[in-house]
C-alpha cells in the first residue's frame, strides 16, 4: 500500500517534523490575519527545507526513484494536514457540528499512489457526506489559498459521496483517480463509506469496460506522443514505455482485482517473481529519471529534451566509455528500460487473458483469432488468435525455431503470444549457436525480405531481444541513440523503420510521396542486396570512426552468412560505404555546375547501383522523423538521379555546355511567346552562368518578372511565387548590383521571418543583379502568407535602401532556437579548389542559428569575392552551407595567404563574432 511506502522512508524527520511545526503553529497569535500570514511563512520555510533534503538524498543517491517520488508525497502530506488543521481548529473553528459538517480530504491521482516528484501537482479532493455546507465550503476555500500562498500547484475537486459515485461511473478519467484515492487527514469513517460505496456502485461489474477503455486511452496516448518507445527526446511520463504505460497496469490490476500495491499483482497471477523485479526496476529507474529533471529544469517537466539528458546523465553519474559518452550511456539504459515496459505490457495482458478470458477469447477486447487456422506450423500452435509454443523447452530442442517463428508469423499475417515473445527473450541466447546455420540464415533474409511486413515482424524480433544475439552486429545499435537534433530514433528503430518504409514504397502504399523510387523498384535487379543494404547501412554507428567504410567491412562479413552471392555481397558493401553520397552531393554541392553530375556518376558507375542508391537515400532521409523530407529534397535528389542517368546511359560526352544552353533558351522562347529580335536581346543580356545554373520554370519566372520591372521603369523588382514541387517560395530580387548585395537579402529575409535553403546569383552583361532564393518558413513550409510576404517586400527594400541598420534589426530578433546549446559544434571551414572547374567551393559547417547565412556571406562580402551560388542544408541543430565563390575577375581563389584569411573570417563568422556592418 502506499501508506507502507511512506512509513518505511529513512529519517522522516528531517525532512519535516509535523509535529514541532505543529507546535510552533500553536504559539501563533489566534488574530485570524495574522495567523494566516505567519503561519504562510513558518510552513514555506518547512516546505522548502523539506525539498533541500530531499533534494540533497536525490544528489546522494541519485538512482532511488521510489524513495524519493515518495519522499515528496510524505511532504506534501505532512504539509496538508497542518493546513487542514489549521482551517478546521482555528481559521474556521465549529464547536457544534452538525451530521452533515464532516469533511475529508484525500489524495487522488498520482498524488494518492504516494508518488511525487519536486514539481508535480497536487490532487487532492474534498469529501462531505451530503450536500455542501457553508462551513465546509470556507474551509475549503481556506485550505486552497493557503496552499496557493505556498506556491503549490493544487488540482481539486469538491463533491459529496453521491456525486463522487454518479461522476466516476461517467467519466473514466476521474475513476482512474479515485481509484488512486487515499485517505490523507478529516473525517476518516467519511472516506471509508465513500471507499465503500466506489467498490460496490462503480467498480462492481464494470471490470471488462474498465480494461477495454484504458487501453484504448492508452493507445490513442502512445499515438499522440509518437507511437515510438524510441523517440530520442522521450515523454518520461506519458510517452511509450514511460510511467504511465507501468501506471495503467497496476490500475488494470488494481480494478479487476482489487489489488492494493504492486507486489500483490503477483499472488493475483498478472506478474511473475521475476517480472515484479522488472517491474519495480523500471518504475525506480523512471522515477528517479524524472525527479532529476524537475530539479534541473526548475519547474515540472517530464519531456527529456536534450538539454536535460546530458544533466540527468551527469547526476545519476554515467560514466564514459569507449566510443559512447556519458549521455549516450544514459539514454540507452533509458531506452532499454521502456523496451522492457512494453514486454511487460505484452505479457500482463497475456496473464489477463488466462486468468479471465473464456476459451480462445481476449479479455477485455474483441477475439483476434485468425479466421482460417494455417496448416504446417512445424509444431508451433495458435493461442487465442496467436501464435505459440506447444512446451517451454520448443526453442531449445531446436534454437532455428527462435528464427522461425517469426518468418511464420509473417508468412500468415499472424501475432505472436506475449507469452511466447517473453520464452523467446528468455531463450535469446540459445540462438548464438545457430548463428552460421544455413536454414536459420534463409528464414531471417525471408523475413528481411519480405513482400507482406517485414518492419512490423523485425521490430517484433528486436523487441524479444533475437535480432541483436542472431546479429550481434545490429545487437551493438539497439537502444544506441544518436545525441542530435536530427535524427527522432535510436538507431535500431530507424534502420526498421527504414526497412518499413522500402517495402510500403515497393507495395505502392507511398508511391504518390515517392514515384519515381516507387517506380524504380521494379526496375531493380538485385532487391534482396538494397533490403540487406537498409539493414546494415548504420550498423558501424558509435564504434569511432567512419561508420560507413565500418560498415562496408561488417558487410563483407555478414552477407556471405545470409546466403548473399558474391555480386550481391559487392553491392551491399559499395552501398553501404557510399550510403551518404547521393544526399551530401544533391545537397551540399550546385547540380547546375557539370563537374558534380561527371564526379558524382563516376563514382556510381552503373546504372543499378543509381537505382539502389537513390532508393537507399530516400527511406534512410525520411526514417530520420516527422518533418525531415519535403519537395525540395525530392526534387534535388530527383534532378541529380535524372542528370547522372544521363551520363551513365550515354556516356560522358553527352551535350556539352552550348548544347545545353541552346536548349534552355529554345524551350523559354516558346514559354514566353516573344518574337524573335526581343528574346535574342534579352539573351545576349544573361551570362551563360545564368543559363546553366537555373531550372527552366525559373528562367520563365525572371524573364516575365523583369519585363515587367523594365517596362514600368523600375531600378528594382521583389517577386515571389510557390514552388509546390520543391515546398518552398522563390524569390527573385531584381536590382542594379553592387558588392553586398547577397548579404543585405539574406539578412532581410530572415528579419522577415524566413528561411533561406538554396539561394543563386546572377549579374546580367549590362550590370544589374538577379538573385533567386528559395524560402521556407521556420518549419520547412512554403513561406507564402500574405502579410509574411509583405513584411518581407518591405525588409529587402529597406536593407537595400539602407534606411537602418540591418545588424541591429537582426540583433533584436529574438533566439528560438535554444535547444542546440545542449551540443557543442566547433565550426569547420572546407575549401575545395577540384570540385569545380570554373569555382572555389567552400563549404561551412556550423551549429546552426538564425541569420548564419547573413553572417557568412558578410564575411565572403568583406574577403572581396564574388558568389555565385549558396546551398543550405541543415540536420537537426547542424547546418552545412555551401558557397561557389571566384575572385572579383572571375578566377578560382588560388593564394594560400588570401584563402587562408578568408578561412578564419568565416570560422568567426560561424561562431558567431559580431563583425562591423559596411556602410
Amino acid at each position: 500500500m502506499p501508506t507502507a511506502r511512506l512509513d518505511s522512508l529513512p529519517n522522516r524527520r528531517a525532512i519535516i517534523d509535523r509535529r514541532r511545526l505543529a507546535d510552533q503553529l500553536a504559539e501563533l497569535p489566534d488574530e485570524a490575519a495574522a495567523l494566516k500570514r505567519e503561519a504562510t511563512v513558518l510552513l514555506k520555510q518547512a516546505l522548502e527545507a523539506g525539498r533541500a533534503e530531499i533534494g540533497g538524498r536525490l544528489a546522494e543517491h541519485p538512482a532511488r526513484g521510489h524513495e524519493i517520488a515518495a519522499s515528496y508525497a510524505f511532504l506534501t502530506d505532512q504539509i496538508l494536514r497542518l493546513v487542514f488543521d489549521l482551517a478546521t481548529e482555528r481559521l474556521i473553528p465549529r464547536t457544534n457540528r452538525t451530521a452533515g459538517e464532516r469533511l475529508t480530504l484525500m489524495a487522488v491521482g498520482g498524488y494518492g499512489r504516494a508518488e511525487m516528484a519536486l514539481y508535480s501537482d497536487v490532487d487532492i479532493a474534498f469529501l462531505t457526506p451530503w450536500k455542501q455546507t457553508a462551513w465546509a465550503e470556507r474551509v475549503i476555500e481556506t485550505i486552497l489559498y493557503m496552499l496557493w500562498d505556498l506556491g503549490l500547484k493544487v488540482g481539486h475537486s469538491s463533491r459529496s459521496v453521491d456525486e463522487m459515485v454518479r461522476m466516476a461511473k461517467s467519466d473514466l478519467t476521474i475513476r482512474t483517480a479515485l481509484l488512486e484515492g487515499r485517505f490523507i487527514w478529516g473525517d476518516e469513517a467519511l472516506y471509508d463509506d465513500a471507499a465503500r460505496r466506489f467498490e460496490i456502485d462503480v467498480r462492481h461489474g464494470t471490470e471488462r469496460a474498465f480494461v477495454t477503455e484504458k487501453l484504448a486511452e492508452r493507445d490513442e496516448r502512445h499515438r499522440r506522443m509518437g507511437d515510438s518507445r524510441y523517440v530520442v527526446e522521450p515523454n518520461v511520463k506519458e510517452g511509450k514505455g514511460g510511467l504511465r504505460d507501468l501506471h495503467t497496469l497496476f490500475w488494470i490490476g488494481k480494478y479487476v482485482l482489487n489489488v492494493r500495491s504492486v507486489p500483490e499483482l503477483v499472488d493475483a497471477g498478472l506478474l511473475t517473481t521475476g517480472e515484479l523485479k522488472q517491474f519495480q526496476r523500471a518504475e525506480n529507474f523512471l522515477w528517479a529519471v524524472r525527479c532529476h529533471m524537475h530539479v534541473i529544469a526548475n519547474r515540472a517537466e517530464d519531456r527529456l529534451t536534450f538539454d536535460l539528458q546530458r544533466d540527468v546523465a551527469a547526476r545519476m553519474r554515467y560514466n564514459e566509455r569507449p566510443g559512447r559518452s556519458p549521455v549516450e550511456r544514459f539514454m540507452q539504459h533509458y531506452f532499454l528500460t521502456a523496451k522492457m515496459v512494453g514486454s511487460l505490457t505484452g505479457v500482463f495482458l497475456a496473464h489477463l487473458d488466462e486468468t479471465f478470458a473464456q476459451k480462445g477469447r481476449r479479455f477485455g477486447m474483441p477475439s483476434l483469432g485468425v479466421r482460417r487456422k494455417p496448416r504446417n506450423l512445424d509444431g508451433f500452435v495458435i493461442d487465442r488468435g496467436r501464435l505459440s509454443t506447444p512446451e517451454d523447452g520448443f526453442f531449445a530442442e531446436d534454437p532455428v525455431r527462435l528464427i522461425e517463428i517469426f518468418t511464420l508469423a509473417d508468412r500468415h499475417g499472424m501475432e505472436i503470444h506475449p507469452q511466447t515473445m517473453r520464452q523467446a527473450s528468455r531463450d535469446a541466447k540459445l540462438v548464438d549457436g545457430v548463428r552460421s546455420d544455413p536454414r536459420a540464415n534463409a528464414l531471417f533474409l525471408e523475413v528481411l525480405t519480405s513482400p507482406r511486413t517485414p518492419g512490423m515482424v523485425l521490430r517484433w524480433m528486436n523487441e524479444a531481444g533475437v535480432f541483436g544475439r542472431f546479429m550481434p552486429d545490429f545487437g551493438r545499435v539497439v537502444a544506441q541513440m544518436q545525441f542530435d537534433m536530427y535524427h527522432h530514433f535510436t538507431v535500431d528503430e530507424h534502420t526498421i523503420h527504414a526497412i518499413d518504409l522500402l517495402s510500403r514504397i515497393e507495395h505502392g502504399d507511398l508511391a504518390t510521396d515517392h514515384p519515381l523510387v516507387h517506380k524504380l523498384m521494379g526496375q531493380i535487379v538485385m532487391r534482396r542486396a538494397l533490403y540487406v543494404a537498409v539493414l546494415l547501412h548504420d550498423i558501424a554507428k558509435g564504434r569511432g570512426g567512419d561508420h560507413s567504410e565500418l560498415g562496408a567491412e561488417v558487410a563483407h562479413k555478414i552477407c556471405p552468412r545470409l546466403g548473399l552471392t558474391p555480386a550481391e555481397t559487392e553491392m551491399v558493401a559499395w552501398l553501404v560505404r557510399y550510403h551518404l553520397l547521393m544526399s551530401h552531393t544533391a545537397f551540399k554541392r550546385d547540380l547546375a555546375d557539370f563537374k558534380t553530375i561527371l564526379d558524382f556518376a563516376e563514382v556510381v558507375q552503373s546504372p543499378e547501383r543509381l537505382r539502389l542508391l537513390l532508393s537507399l537515400t530516400v527511406v534512410d532521409i525520411r526514417a530520420v522523423g516527422p518533418g525531415v523530407w519535403n519537395g525540395w529534397k525530392r526534387q534535388l535528389l530527383g534532378d541529380l538521379y535524372h542528370a547522372a542517368e544521363e551520363v551513365l546511359r550515354r556516356g560522358h560526352k553527352q551535350k556539352g555546355r552550348m548544347e545545353r544552353i541552346e536548349e534552355k533558351q529554345e524551350n523559354l522562347a516558346v514559354g514566353l511567346g516573344w518574337d524573335a529580335e526581343r528574346f535574342s536581346a534579352y539573351a545576349r543580356r544573361m551570362p551563360d552562368s545564368y543559363w546553366v545554373g537555373e531550372g527552366s520554370d525559373t528562367l520563365l519566372a525572371n524573364a516575365r518578372a523583369i519585363a515587367d520591372a523594365d517596362a514600368a521603369g523600375k531600378s528594382l523588382l521583389i517577386s515571389t511565387s510557390p514552388d509546390e514541387d520543391r515546398e518552398a517560395t522563390l524569390v527573385t530580387v531584381y536590382a542594379a548590383d553592387h558588392p553586398g548585395l547577397f548579404y543585405r537579402i539574406a539578412g532581410a529575409i530572415h528579419v522577415a521571418g524566413g528561411n533561406i535553403i538554396d539561394a543563386r546569383i546572377h549579374t546580367t552583361r549590362d550590370g544589374m543583379g538577379i538573385d533567386n532564393f528559395l524560402v521556407q518558413d521556420p518549419f520547412g513550409r512554403p513561406f507564402d502568407d500574405p502579410d509574411r510576404l509583405t513584411r518581407l517586400r518591405i525588409a529587402i527594400e529597406d536593407a537595400l535602401a539602407n534606411r537602418n541598420r540591418l545588424a541591429d534589426r537582426l540583433a533584436a530578433k529574438p533566439a528560438p532556437r535554444t535547444r542546440a546549446d545542449a551540443f557543442d559544434i566547433e565550426p569547420n571551414v572546407l575549401i575545395d579548389n577540384k570540385a569545380s572547374n570554373r569555382f572555389t567551393v567552400i563549404e561551412v559547417n556550423a551549429r546552426d542559428r538564425p541569420a548564419l547565412l547573413h553572417a557568412l556571406a558578410h564575411a565572403l562580402f568583406q574577403s572581396k569575392v564574388t558568389i555565385h551560388s549558396s546551398h543550405v542544408a541543415t540536420y537537426g541543430e547542424r547546418a552545412v552551407d555551401t558557397f561557389y565563390l571566384t575572385d572579383l575577375t572571375g578566377d578560382k581563389l588560388t593564394a594560400a595567404q588570401r584563402l587562408k584569411a578568408l578561412e578564419r573570417r568565416l570560422l568567426a563568422a560561424a561562431a558567431g563574432e559580431q563583425l562591423e556592418e559596411a556602410a
